[in-house]
């Protein structure tokens, strides 16, 4: 679906990455490379209210990851590993590296932001100061999980059941899906905007799409926790400067203690909530904006 009238002057290509994936890009604006990623169950129109202010500043990067969107969408493999955050985030090296950027800032949602998180720390010297927005870390989602987060997460349980019973119940009515899982979250669907949400619709829709979107979840409740698990028992640690947001009206302000949880995996963090619920780029793009300029922009951060 055609979403160029949300990103005027911004172009689209499909970059080759591993395995014969390719990911779907939009880039625009000028300077300093910004890499954003969507989370579940969007693509990159989800920053169509805030692209426009950051182009000012940046070269914006807003891909789809695998699995989603524009991107390609393979079978997932027995232990979920070509949907791990690891392979996800090489997915964005390569992507950044075909466009001539090695050292780049990350601005990432929910899923994506769960991406960027692996990304900074598996490829270190790419990142340079990362915004993630509205999770706390994975393990300590999963091993902190009680009723009142099953409750509302319960996608998180639904989508890793064995192919292919979730696939066939999304596919049965993709668009509902979304509608679903996005308008029951605090802020209802008034938020968004009816282009993007078309796109979200659309995109979920396609051949591949909601087998991509189980595997996501898959890897994340298995093979991904191991990494995790190798990672704290190896005393491995997120060194770039991080900025965590977070909904005040969302779960994981009521569920978790964000900031707390990523200062047991990150050196440098700071963060707090914002006046809004899960989807921050469309419920609350100004304070948002607030946010991260200065954070990507200040020269008191590490360079």
């Amino acid at each position: 679906m055609d979403t160029d009238d949300l990103f005027p002057g911004f172009t689209t290509q499909d970059i080759p990455t591993d395995g014969g994936v390719h990911i779907r890009v939009r880039s625009g604006g000028r300077g300093r490379p910004l890499l954003l990623l969507h989370g579940h169950p969007q693509t990159h129109a989800i920053w169509h209210k805030v692209a426009p202010r950051l182009a000012e500043d940046f070269t914006l990067v807003l891909a789809d990851l695998r699995g989603y969107g524009g991107s390609s969408k393979p079978a997932g493999t027995a232990d979920h590993g070509n949907y791990a955050k690891r392979t996800m985030a090489r997915d964005m090296v390569r992507v950044m590296q075909a466009l001539g950027h090695t050292h780049f800032d990350v601005l990432a949602h929910d899923r994506g932001a769960r991406v960027a998180h692996r990304l900074a720390v598996g490829h270190a010297a790419a990142v340079r100061r990362l915004v993630l927005l509205d999770i706390a870390p994975t393990l300590a989602m999963y091993e902190q999980a009680d009723d009142t987060f099953a409750r509302a997460y319960w996608h998180w349980f639904f989508l890793i059941q064995p192919a292919p019973l979730p696939e066939r119940l999304i596919e049965a009515d993709p668009a509902a899906y979304v509608r679903d899982v996005m308008g029951r979250r605090s802020a209802g669907l008034a938020p968004f905007d009816p282009r993007a949400l078309a796109a979200y619709q659309h995109a979920l829709s396609l051949p591949g799409a909601a087998h991509g979107l189980c595997e996501d979840y898959r890897a994340s409740a298995g093979i991904d926790l191991d990494h995790d698990r190798a990672d704290r028992d190896n005393g491995v640690r997120l060194a770039a400067p991080l900025l965590a947001l977070w909904g005040q009206d969302g779960v994981v302000h009521r569920c978790f203690q964000p900031l707390d949880e990523w200062h047991r995996v990150a050196d440098d963090v700071r963060g707090r909530p914002l006046p809004c619920g899960h989807y921050i780029a469309e419920e609350a793009p100004d304070a948002l904006l607030a946010e991260v300029i200065p954070f990507l922009t200040s020269e008191q951060v590490r360079p």
